[in-house]
């Protein structure tokens, strides 16, 4: 390692002092917009010559580590842990250090181009004249890479472009030495993918005066809850280290290595180990992966004609065809040129037409492929006016390229019984004529078909996915009102319909003789039969309490409304969300408020609905013959299914921790427990365990775990930073999730919350003008994503009702192959 000697200060230093002590320290500290009260033009253009890209083959680092006071503290351990990181790991990956606190290295072409990267391990404040700040900029334009740590935020803070080159400015002083939880979101990068996914170090903590995500690449996030942060604090999320590609060179600043012992850390070594192995080509990265500007939203389908659904009917669902193209369907809502029956003596109430469209990226054509006349056009109203039912999920066959098999979950009209208030769920296979693009409607055969009530509404459910086995998961919904029960549980046994309870939840989702309110798991056969594969809940066959109790097809019970399920067939997880009650607030006598949920399901289980919400919150028992009068609190452990309403087991499995919960008090919301267990349920003693969520209007709508394809030729995939996140959204575009997750595969489904997440907002834009009523999403096999806008009225489509398409124009990672140091280094 060699260190050249400190020389005089800039000029630029020199007319700082001139402006007055006072504007100085206030830079220094980080404080005020300073960036925008610059006294200083931007640097002049240079003559600089530098070779690009600069440095070779043979790699040096230069550690800068000039001040505008005193030295900063951590200057020795910096130098030293950078030269050790250079002298030490496998060959290809090794580098030569030097260190200067003299600027005037970067007005010297000669000596400044054999540096393939630049790290900054200043104390902040003004170090660079104009004409060697130019020398940085001409250094970075030429392919230089850039490596900031901590204090160099506080660096040239008059400088726009030096800003743009660190990415974000702290807005004050750090924290005290504190230890703190980084949350590592970017699990490829080499600066972050050898690191814990919850990494606990101490550190001095900065907040940023404005939040840079979205403009960089954030690889690495602060848990604010773990620490206390100064004034100032950044919220959920808090970015600490990101990286961009900035004016034609490459740039990474991580807040960390606030303290001379940070260095000595083995992981945070590894962290720079990384950082420098990008920045100085040793090594590609993917820089670009979160930035907004990446990404396209575009909508595919256009408003449909007048008195027709020739693009689009009530959006309900989508799938992807191996070859491209989209599947989605429309419920059955109102067609707004005919009047809409709700009398139950017309033969024709609630009769709709459930659409199957296919859009055709090629051609950019939409066909209408089919329609199903299904129970579900009722409109608006209470919830004994009101239905959900109609065409509710589409899949398509595994071997769908050579059968062009179809599946479709629906509610046919041709079974309603308007004596009784009853209908027929089922799930039917249809064949596509490869041709036309049309289905043959009487071709169907009927899988599986179960009775459900359809007096009241609401929550039908609908998903439908396929495992790695070829197993069919089928979502149905409890199909229950809440609103005899407060908004709470559920569980009120007295409302009946002509002795069918439509206000008990115990009688469906908690029944395990009851098919609504679960997911479901079979094997379908190719003569449109199904068997029932090893390892669902029940076998059927169970000989408790008598026998008979039980059916095999159930995977899970205890669901509200799986609307929207997931398999990954990598792992064969299954992702579902359903929607809560209505309860806008816990409630001492009754339970918990309203939960949203999602949940990653690794095995056959019992998820709570009605008796437990969230991580096993329980709700209140109740009975006759005053339902109005609370009972004992649900054992979530051990619950029992003691409801006149309930044919199956009394004694059922206990409930499983959910992943992600919400609310209108905010996300996984948690409380103290008393000696049994239960929770206060007061929301002054509330803890928020997920703070980047919260409800309100809430309806979650589960989405994807994306899985990058390498081999895939498609131009405008989402790049391989997604791999293994996990999508969440809600309906609804406000402060309700639309997040990428990560959750860590030593808790995933064993009540284990999300580790990692970021919001999707800017790139599946919300908004009157974007997405703003998300109703289902999926990823085709070019690696884009498909989204459906619901529109902006209910129980029918509008002018807004649109399928959309989400790709990424980001390029590849950086450097360029021919541009790496070392090209055997990849």
């Amino acid at each position: 390692m060699q260190r050249t000697p400190h020389r005089s200060r800039s000029r630029r230093s020199a007319l700082a002092a001139v402006l007055g002590v006072g504007a100085l320290t206030v830079s220094l500290l980080g404080g005020g917009n300073v960036a925008a009260a610059k006294p200083y033009p931007e640097p002049p253009s240079t003559t600089l010559s530098l070779p690009s890209p600069p440095g070779g083959q043979n790699v040096r680092v230069l550690v800068f580590h000039g001040s505008a006071t005193e030295e900063s503290p951590v200057v020795n351990a910096g130098i030293a842990a950078i030269e050790n990181i250079g002298l030490t790991g496998p060959a290809a990956g090794r580098f030569k250090t030097e260190a200067t606190d003299d600027a005037s290295v970067f007005t010297n072409a000669t000596k400044l181009g054999r540096f393939n990267a630049v790290v900054f391990l200043t104390g902040g404040g003004d170090v660079l004249d104009p004409e060697q700040e130019a020398g940085l900029e001409s250094y970075l334009e030429a392919g230089g890479g850039f490596l900031g740590i901590h204090d160099a935020a506080r660096t040239e803070p008059y400088s726009d472009w030096f800003t743009g080159l660190i990415g974000a400015r702290p807005a004050g002083a750090a924290s005290s030495v504190q230890r703190a939880v980084v949350e590592v979101g970017d699990r490829r990068h080499p600066a972050t993918t050898s690191l814990p996914l919850q990494w606990k170090r101490p550190d001095k903590w900065f907040n940023w005066s404005a939040n840079p995500s979205g403009s960089v690449h954030t690889v690495a996030r602060l848990k604010e809850s773990s620490f206390t942060p100064a004034a100032g604090a950044n919220g959920w999320d808090h970015p600490i280290s990101w990286c961009r590609d900035y004016d034609g060179g490459r740039s990474f600043y991580t807040g960390m290595g606030g303290t001379a012992e940070s260095f000595a850390e083995v992981d945070f070594r590894d962290h720079l180990r990384g950082a420098l192995a990008w920045t100085s080509r040793i090594s590609r990265a993917d820089c670009k992966a979160t930035i907004t500007s990446n990404y396209t939203a575009q909508r595919v389908t256009q408003p449909n004609q007048p008195g027709q659904n020739d693009q689009i009917g009530e959006p309900h669902g989508l799938v992807t065809a191996p070859d491209g193209r989209v599947f989605y369907i429309g419920r059955g809502g109102a067609d707004s040129s005919k009047p809409v029956i709700t009398d139950w003596n017309n033969p024709d109430m609630g009769k709709g037409q459930g659409e199957i469209h296919v859009y055709d990226p090629t051609t950019k054509k939409v066909t209408l492929a089919g329609s199903l006349t299904v129970f579900g056009n009722k409109g608006g109203g209470d919830e004994l006016i009101k239905v959900e039912e109609g065409l509710l999920g589409i899949e398509l066959d595994p071997d769908f390229r050579t059968n062009g098999w179809v599946y479709l979950h629906y509610t046919p009209h041709s079974q309603i019984n308007r004596e009784t208030h009853m209908a027929e769920r089922r799930v039917s296979r249809f064949t596509l004529d490869p041709a036309t693009n049309k289905l043959d409607m009487a071709g169907e055969k009927v899988l599986l078909k179960w009775p459900v009530q359809i007096h009241s509404c609401c929550h039908a459910g609908g998903g439908l996915a396929w495992d790695s086995k070829q197993n069919l998961y089928i979502a149905t919904g409890d199909n229950n009102s809440s609103g005899f029960s407060g908004g709470y549980s559920g569980n009120n046994p007295q409302p009946n319909f002509k002795g069918v309870s439509f206000a008990d939840a115990r009688r469906t989702a908690g029944n395990t003789n009851n098919l609504n309110g679960k997911i479901l798991r079979i094997h379908p056969e190719d003569d449109g039969t199904y068997t029932l594969p090893a390892g669902n809940l029940f076998t059927g066959q169970e000989p408790d309490e008598g026998g008979g109790k039980t059916r095999g097809e159930i995977y899970v019970m205890g669901v509200r409304n799986p609307a929207r399920i997931f398999v990954d067939k990598t792992t064969d997880t299954l992702y579902a969300g359903w929607v809560g009650p209505d309860a806008g607030a816990p409630s001492t006598t009754w339970g918990p408020a309203k939960y949203d949920t999602f949940s990653a399901i690794t095995k056959a289980g019992n998820h709570g609905w009605p008796y437990c919400m969230g991580n096993k919150q329980p709700y209140r028992d109740r009975n006759l013959p005053d339902p109005n009068q609370p009972l004992g609190w649900y054992n979530c452990d051990a619950p029992k299914n003691e409801s006149p309403n309930n044919d199956g087991l009394v004694n059922l499995p206990p409930v499983t921790s959910n992943t992600i919960w919400y609310s209108p008090q905010g996300g996984g919301v948690d409380y103290p427990r008393d000696a049994n267990g239960i929770p206060s349920y007061k929301t002054e003693e509330q803890k928020l365990l997920m703070p980047w969520l919260k409800g309100g209007g809430q309806a979650t709508m589960n989405g994807p775990v994306y899985r990058y394809d390498a081999a895939s030729t498609g131009t405008e995939k989402w790049p391989a930073y997604w791999d293994g996140k996990w999508f969440v959204g809600d309906f609804y575009d406000g402060d309700q999730p639309r997040h990428a997750v990560l959750t860590d595969p030593k808790t995933v489904g064993k009540g284990g919350i999300p580790v990692h997440a970021e919001s999707l907002k800017k790139i599946i834009p919300v908004g009157n003008g974007g997405i703003r009523n998300l109703m289902d999403w999926k990823f085709a096999p070019d690696g884009s994503l498909y989204v459906l806008d619901y529109g902006r009225g209910f129980f029918t489509s509008d002018a807004q009702s649109a399928l959309w398409r989400v790709t990424y124009k980001g390029g590849e990672a950086t450097p360029s192959a021919d541009k790496l140091a070392r090209k055997a280094a990849q």
